[in-house]
């Protein structure tokens, strides 16, 4: 079968052949693979920068995808950490990582979606008591799953919403998505708005990590109206930096909170848990997301296209 494969961590994947995997046991079933998508989380995977990178080596990158198995039915899948990923013609899945999707749904809009916006909906659903007039502050709002992550807060009944990141012309598009107010992100006045605007919010969805995510937070905790109020800074992703250099002030001055949300913090019956709900909202339009369908053959030009501002979506 063709797939697209990494044979070395410094090069991006290519479309080739691939042993054909095959079902073993009740607990796998092979699949016809329709959509899988170019999330940030399969770069890592390709590059062998993941935290739950093995270093093994070929392997078919792709986390998670919409297929059809052997019974007709279309699946969203996610698969468990494996050399043998969604990109690829077929795929093997554990059915119980799955969920079925009504006939007619879109199965690019589905691959496109489920994962980014899968980051905050776990987050604010499983790794926090998030409460119905909350107010929230999306660190790294323009990337997909930041503007998604817009989405889901107002969806899950936010009251302020504001959204900071660095593309001007994305952070003009996000009110009309849910977003209260936005922060330009290293303008000169940024510290300035972002005490302004979201000193008090009690949650941080944060996409960026590194030096942006320090300075956020000095500029947050020491305007906080009243630094008894509960904040907590939620890490989702480390776009900016995979450190980041946190103040002992922050943790003193303020009831600050640091928590974060992803593989091992969340556990796959919790990410299970949520798949069903959150399939329908995308499926109802509830969460859109800018995807674009590209043929697998055309990974490699894909994979080049790393300032592209739609989510690209692999199919065979």
């Amino acid at each position: 079968m063709k797939a697209a494969v990494v044979s070395s961590f410094d090069s991006a994947p290519r479309y080739q052949d691939f042993p054909s995997p095959a079902a073993a046991g009740e607990d796998e079933m092979l699949v016809d693979v329709l959509a899988a998508g170019l999330h940030p989380r399969i770069r890592s995977q390709a590059d062998g920068s993941h935290y739950t990178s093995t270093g093994e080596l070929p392997l078919v990158p792709g986390v998670d995808g919409v297929g059809r198995g052997p019974d007709g039915r279309l699946r969203y899948f996610v698969l468990p950490d494996t050399a043998m990923g969604a990109m690829a013609e077929q795929t093997v899945i554990d059915p119980r990582r799955s969920i079925v999707l009504p006939e007619g749904t879109d199965p690019v809009a589905v691959a496109a979606a489920m994962n980014p916006a899968m980051s905050s909906w776990v987050a604010l659903r499983q790794r926090v008591s998030f409460q119905a007039g909350q107010d929230v502050l999306v660190l790294g709002a323009t990337g997909n799953a930041g503007q998604m992550a817009v989405q889901i807060a107002k969806h899950l009944g936010a009251d302020q919403i504001v959204a900071a990141g660095r593309d001007p012309g994305r952070l003009a598009a996000l009110p009309a998505l849910g977003a209260t107010a936005t922060v330009t992100l290293g303008a000169s006045d940024t510290a300035n708005r972002l005490a302004k605007a979201a000193a008090d919010v009690d949650v941080v969805l944060d996409y960026l990590w590194g030096p942006p995510t320090t300075d956020a937070m000095v500029a947050i905790v020491t305007n906080r109206a009243d630094r008894s109020q509960p904040l907590t800074w939620i890490e989702i992703g480390s776009v900016a930096g995979r450190t980041a250099e946190i103040p002992s002030a922050a943790l003193r001055a303020a009831r600050l909170q640091l928590v974060g949300s992803g593989q091992g913090s969340v556990s796959t019956r919790e990410y299970l848990a949520e798949l069903d709900i959150l399939a329908q909202e995308i499926t109802a339009g509830t969460i859109s997301v800018d995807a674009r369908a590209v043929p697998l053959a055309q990974v490699e030009e894909a994979w080049a296209a790393t300032g592209a501002k739609h989510r690209s979506v692999l199919v065979p």
